[in-house]
């Protein structure tokens, strides 16, 4: 059966080993004016400043954790907004990201091409930095053609989900963690 097309950022949902994840996330601040949307299931990266910006694709800035989205006042209504994304160009001087950042979280993702069992333990990257300003989730993807590059991502296994689980056919989804060198939290160096 074909997968559904649905990409969806990136999900967390166990941590390496097998706990269950308990939906802890940290708080970040994101400038006044940044003029990149962010998504629900976005990575993120530390700027300087100490805030965060969309993790560029190929980046090589250490990625910090996946965005979960944001509150901030508004510029326009002076109202408290929670949002599972935030707006490109929000001229508010307290926005504050909530994000995933503990590296052993293992994080479900679709593939953008046909993603098999046999790419278990290959490096990926991530394609995609846009999303749905209505429900305010990702769209980004695994980049499949990465398969076994230096990429921020290792699949270790297929998803369960039913409708996402065939490898015969594009979009299949799979079970990603963060590599070595490539979170923040898992730098062999110092910053």
């Amino acid at each position: 059966m074909a997968n559904n097309d649905a990409a969806f950022g990136m999900k967390p949902v166990k941590m390496i080993g097998g706990s269950p994840y308990t939906g802890g996330v940290s708080r970040y601040r994101i400038a006044a004016n940044y003029d990149t949307a962010i998504f629900q299931g976005d990575m993120v990266a530390q700027v300087t400043g100490g805030g965060v910006e969309v993790h560029a694709d190929g980046g090589t800035v250490p990625i910090v954790g996946v965005f979960n989205g944001c509150q901030y006042t508004d510029p326009t209504t002076s109202e408290q907004v929670f949002s599972n994304f935030y707006p490109a160009s929000t001229n508010a001087s307290d926005i504050v990201a909530s994000v995933f950042v503990d590296p052993y979280i293992v994080y479900e993702a679709q593939h953008d091409g046909t993603g098999t069992a046999a790419m278990n333990n290959s490096a990926f990257d991530f394609v995609g930095t846009s999303g749905s300003t209505l429900s305010g989730q990702s769209t980004s993807e695994i980049d499949t053609s990465t398969s076994g590059t230096s990429g921020g991502f290792k699949q270790i296994g297929i998803s369960k989900d039913p409708e996402n689980s065939d490898t015969s056919s594009a979009n299949a989804n799979a079970y990603v963690v963060f590599n070595t060198g490539e979170h923040v939290f898992k730098l062999t160096t110092g910053v």
